[in-house]
């Protein structure tokens, strides 16, 4: 399987778009002000990437899983200045905000295109006439 750096690229800019504020914001929350910074919330996310990129490349499965679990648990606890527990938490915190967020979003957005469904249902033979 070859390496796609396009796609590697293009994953890397989302996921700091999507995921850096929301690690920044619990980090905040659980860690402190001083101890969690944006760029501090940046390099987590670039290097979790990068090296959970290179780590699954390598290492498949459970094992793979395990151990990008822990490079990421110990990205946070470096960078945001924290025990283990303490980076536990806030990797927990931070996936269910994330997962309330993406809900909410996709409820958003299937209550904005409630409209069009009515008007194109005929059409796409979704709706009985």
């Amino acid at each position: 399987m070859a390496f796609d750096f396009t796609q590697f690229l293009i994953q890397l800019i989302v996921t700091v778009i999507i995921v850096s504020p929301i690690l920044w914001l619990v980090g905040r929350w659980l860690a402190g002000k001083d101890k969690a910074k944006g760029t501090d919330a940046i390099w987590i996310v670039v290097l979790g990437v990068i090296i959970g990129t290179l780590l699954g490349y390598f290492v498949h499965g459970a094992v793979g899983f395990i151990i990008t679990l822990i490079v990421w648990l110990a990205l946070i606890k470096h960078f945001f200045d924290c025990g283990w527990l303490k980076a536990l938490l806030i990797a927990i915190v931070a996936i269910i905000v994330f997962i309330v967020i993406t809900i909410i979003l996709a409820l958003l957005g299937f209550a904005l295109l409630a409209p069009f469904t009515s008007a194109f249902a005929p059409m796409l033979n979704i709706l009985p006439a």
